[in-house]
């Protein structure tokens, strides 16, 4: 019993294995060529599996970009509920929460592209934007309006501020990844900056920032 649990678990280990070998080459080919003019066959040949493993574990082309932005994500969202297990102080919540997703974009460059060039590729992928977009909403309006009902925010709309911090990092992850026109640390500087002075507006005066 012991030699077969052995052996499922290495069979296991070794189908992870080819999965996440054809995920990175299809993400360096995606960089490197474009989503739109990445065919199947190149992915298949740079993995140097047959057609039928990469049918194994994914449907099509649209299938395996999906893969890649849920996981990187879903990354990121894990990234912030850590963060907010960490730290109880709403205001450097706000702040550092940007900073803590930015590093995980810094992290995953080639990911951080194909994030900021997906949008419009297909219904399906705007759809698995459109979650992302959804969650990060969802707990950044929590912690706003948390930080209303404790006093220590003003009593703001939060939806318009949850969406203005999203857009702000959309912004600077495209000009730092895409157009190339800043670095990183200029990215982080504006996304930091513009929540800092945000937050002078949302803060209560009697509040500590700090």
């Amino acid at each position: 019993m012991f030699s077969q649990r052995r052996d499922d678990y290495l069979v296991n280990v070794k189908m992870q294995e080819k999965r996440d070998k054809i995920l990175e080459c299809a993400l360096d080919l995606f960089v490197e060529k474009g989503y739109v003019n990445t065919p199947v066959r190149d992915i298949i040949d740079m993995s140097g599996y047959g057609t039928g493993t990469f049918y194994k574990y994914f449907n099509n082309k649209e299938d395996l970009l999906k893969t890649l932005l849920t996981d990187f994500l879903e990354q990121i969202i894990d990234s912030v509920n850590n963060y907010f297990k960490e730290e109880d102080n709403l205001y450097l919540r706000f702040i550092e929460t940007k900073r803590v997703m930015l590093n995980v974009f810094i992290e995953n460059n080639k990911l951080s592209e194909i994030f900021s060039r997906a949008p419009g590729i297909s219904d399906a992928i705007d759809e698995c934007l459109n979650e992302f977009d959804n969650k990060f909403l969802q707990f950044t309006s929590k912690n706003i309006q948390f930080g209303i009902d404790q006093g220590i925010f003003r009593d703001l709309p939060v939806l318009p501020m949850a969406s203005a911090t999203l857009a702000m990092i959309k912004y600077a992850v495209f000009k730092w990844v895409v157009s190339k026109d800043i670095t990183e640390e200029e990215m982080i500087d504006m996304v930091i900056s513009f929540h800092q002075s945000l937050a002078i507006g949302l803060v209560n005066d009697n509040c500590c920032r700090n």
